[in-house]
């Protein structure tokens, strides 16, 4: 995605790197707490997870949804996303069971954003993107649920990958996400510029890696 949304990037702004260098950060300590099960990789996982809604917060988050005191000034809204970041990031040392339950209820606010926005725009693409962020999204939390609150069930019948399916959705939601915001924050910070929806590698395969393609819009 780095390489695929560099013109992206270059219009909009650089600091979306960080947000796919904490994905890749995120996989990274994922793996280190499943091969070790430790609390430190557990918070090391869940840590980054939270920076890297942070992030997203701080670069896609349209303006008209900034709290009222901000009005629509996007450094004090980055300000106090990372004030509330770090904030966050000592409380979840205190009790680290619900950490869990607590980084999937921020997705409330973002199914509410999307839900905002699929009402205000008629775009057929952004519309198709946005319904299967929601799905993907549902399909993956299902299966965390499930993991969570039927573990013993799921033993007697000898079923243990729920997990690892979750692993796998949200990892396939996150990219289709972050094209969504990348979408929806364009028809506010983007005038000019009409983004396009791509698939790597092909468009007109069944699967694939969704990314943006960014096209001037010229009067002739």
């Amino acid at each position: 995605m780095m390489f695929l949304m560099y013109p992206y990037a270059q219009k909009r702004s650089r600091c979306i790197y960080i947000t796919w260098i904490l994905f890749m950060v995120i996989g990274l300590f994922s793996m280190y707490f499943h091969m070790t099960l430790s609390l430190l990789g557990q918070l090391l996982d869940e840590i980054a997870i939270l920076w890297l809604l942070a992030s997203s917060y701080s670069i896609w988050m349209p303006r008209c949804y900034f709290p009222t005191f901000l009005g629509e000034n996007r450094p004090r809204f980055t300000c106090l996303v990372l004030i509330t970041t770090v904030v966050s990031t000592f409380l979840s040392f205190l009790r680290p069971v619900i950490n869990a339950y607590a980084l999937n209820s921020i997705a409330v606010h973002i199914l509410y954003i999307v839900f905002q926005e699929y009402k205000k725009t008629n775009n057929k693409e952004l519309r198709h993107i946005m319904e299967m962020s929601v799905v993907l999204w549902a399909f993956a939390l299902t299966s965390w649920i499930s993991d969570r609150l039927l573990c013993s069930f799921w033993q007697r019948i000898n079923f243990f990958y729920l997990h690892s399916i979750w692993h796998v959705l949200i990892s396939i939601t996150f990219p289709y996400g972050m094209v969504t915001m990348a979408l929806v924050d364009a028809r506010y910070e983007m005038p000019g510029h009409t983004l396009k929806v791509r698939y790597w590698p092909r468009d007109t395969w069944p699967v694939g890696l969704p990314y943006v393609e960014v096209r001037d819009d010229k009067n002739c």
